[in-house]
């Protein structure tokens, strides 16, 4: 996979399409004259396999949002092996700690196949922090979810079932808050989800194969559709 790095709203951005805009979640919450200040300053830029979007010790510019494709969120891998700490799926926003502190990225982000990306820049977020009391909300709320996120993350990362990774990592992607756009189906191929779960293509098809006979999920064509959501964060196999 190629690595390329830069901003890519800097290199090739432009205005969102009222398509875009309302694929942005926390939009719904501002008022009038905050909905358009924050669309004056929206960027939208487009990204290849292997681009990064953040990287280690860059200053932070802009506060980003998938709005199509996948992501993964990394840790620098100059003094190690790659860790991935989650995935990033359509309609996810992230980095909002690094904005809020206004300090240098300690993580990667990277595109796992071509993706469409949205960038509000600090200033802009902190005029919202400064006068939306639905943008503080919602910003707490994601922040709150990421915790809850992470302290999961650390779970499976103690989980040897490599079956049960899979599932609890399925169940990450399909966050109904930080993944609203995702819908009932996933668009994801078993290496990329190989990438995030850190398991061989090979057995992450066995995992799927297990949670389909389990009904928790249908493998479709180029994804694969959640029926029970809740069996996938906490059930026994």
């Amino acid at each position: 996979m190629p690595h390329r790095s830069g901003s890519i709203l800097r290199e090739r951005a432009r205005a969102p399409s009222a398509t875009e805009l309302a694929e942005i979640p926390w939009m719904a919450v501002l008022s009038d004259g905050e909905r358009l200040r924050a669309q004056d300053a929206l960027l939208v830029g487009e990204t290849q396999a292997g681009d990064y979007i953040c990287r280690v010790g860059r200053p932070v510019t802009y506060w980003f949002g998938l709005l199509d494709g996948l992501l993964k969120m990394s840790n620098d891998d100059s003094h190690g092996p790659v860790i991935t700490f989650t995935g990033v799926a359509p309609g996810g926003w992230f980095g909002e700690g690094t904005v809020l502190k206004r300090e240098i990225y300690r993580y990667n982000i990277q595109a796992l196949r071509k993706s469409r990306v949205a960038g509000l820049p600090v200033e802009t977020f902190h005029w919202l922090l400064d006068h939306s009391i639905g943008f503080n909300r919602f910003v707490m709320n994601q922040l709150n979810e990421r915790l809850g996120q992470f302290i999961a993350a650390r779970e499976i990362d103690r989980i040897n079932n490599p079956d049960l990774r899979v599932a609890r990592n399925l169940a990450a992607l399909f966050h109904p808050l930080l993944s609203p756009n995702v819908g009932g189906v996933l668009r994801i191929t078993q290496q990329e989800l190989a990438y995030l779960v850190g398991l061989s293509r090979q057995r992450v098809n066995e995992a799927l194969t297990t949670l389909a006979d389990k009904g928790w999920i249908q493998v479709e064509y180029g994804g694969l559709r959640v029926l029970n959501l809740q069996a996938l964060r906490s059930g026994e196999l």
